[in-house]
């Protein structure tokens, strides 16, 4: 892959029920196309420094904020179910000029699994999962929700955001400014700073509604043709060696690629061999293609 300067640009998507997504594009003119989907509680930010690299190696990188999340629109009444969040996802792999090749982590590479399983054509011309299987160490999941959960009172400044986060990832050396953490946050009429995401994520099924959809993930897995890359980090707490033998069991065409000492939050902890797998993966599909 060739590096070169990549520009962006912001935009809004409107899905069928018409919600805005704030969506964000780095080097429109590349090839091919990826699609990144965040996990549960994140924003498209979480993929700033990957879409970066690969948009910089020529690719084509499409970041979103998903309904409830950062600067996209919420639900009226809170009222969240999964099926949404899938069709959103189908509706901009179909607005991309090309099939792309969706990277998906935690809840978006499980969004990315019931679509590239249940629709044909495929929406997606390969799918990378990180660090998700369609079964999840409930531990692991816990401990995010606890996270997430923790101070529905907000903060009284950045600072005290910032100490929080380093205590929930010990393992990253250094902690967020207030200009990273502002994306994160919203300040509220009482002067309080609250996570981005809508509350009602966290009040209403959504939840226990992502556990109802393991046999429906189970059977999307199995009937998944596209090239897949599962990538896992050795430390995490979400996907286990168990969950992995599964999956590869599932997809026996699967790619697994373990990164050394990274957790569930991959991409953060080790964005250069986070997408040193991903280029490498990307190589092969070009190549392919080339000696058809």
């Amino acid at each position: 892959m060739r590096m070169e300067s990549a520009k962006a640009h912001r935009t809004a998507f409107s899905t069928a029920d018409g919600l805005s997504l704030a969506v964000e594009v780095q080097h429109a003119p590349g090839r091919p196309t990826l699609l990144f989907a965040h996990g549960f509680g994140q924003t498209r930010g979480a993929w700033n420094a990957a879409a970066a690299t690969m948009a910089a190696r020529g690719c084509r990188c499409v970041t979103f904020d998903s309904r409830g999340h950062g600067e996209s629109g919420r639900v009226a009444g809170g009222d969240y179910h999964m099926q949404p969040f899938v069709d959103d996802l189908l509706a901009l792999a179909h607005a991309q000029p090309e099939p792309p090749i969706l990277v998906g982590a935690s809840m978006g590479g499980l969004l990315g699994l019931v679509a590239a399983g249940e629709v044909r054509p495929s929406p997606f011309r390969a799918l990378i999962l990180v660090d998700i299987t369609p079964r999840w160490e409930t531990a692991g999941v816990e401990r995010i929700l606890a996270f997430m959960q923790a101070h529905p009172d907000g903060f009284a400044s950045y600072a005290e955001a910032a100490e929080q986060i380093a205590a929930y990832l010990p393992q990253r050396r250094e902690r967020k400014s207030e200009q990273q953490l502002r994306p994160l946050l919203r300040e509220g009429a009482d002067g309080r700073l609250r996570w981005h995401w809508d509350p009602a994520l966290l009040a209403g099924d959504l939840i226990s509604e992502s556990e109802r959809y393991q046999p429906r993930l189970f059977t999307a897995a199995a009937q998944v043709e596209v090239p897949v890359l599962l990538l896992s980090g050795e430390r995490s707490d979400v996907v286990s060696q168990h969950t992995v033998e599964e999956f590869l069991a599932l997809v026996p065409h699967a790619r697994h690629v373990q990164v050394p000492g990274a957790t569930h939050m991959l991409a953060g902890d080790a964005n250069d061999a986070f997408t040193a797998a991903i280029a490498g993966f990307i190589e092969d599909l070009e190549s392919a293609v080339d000696t058809a």
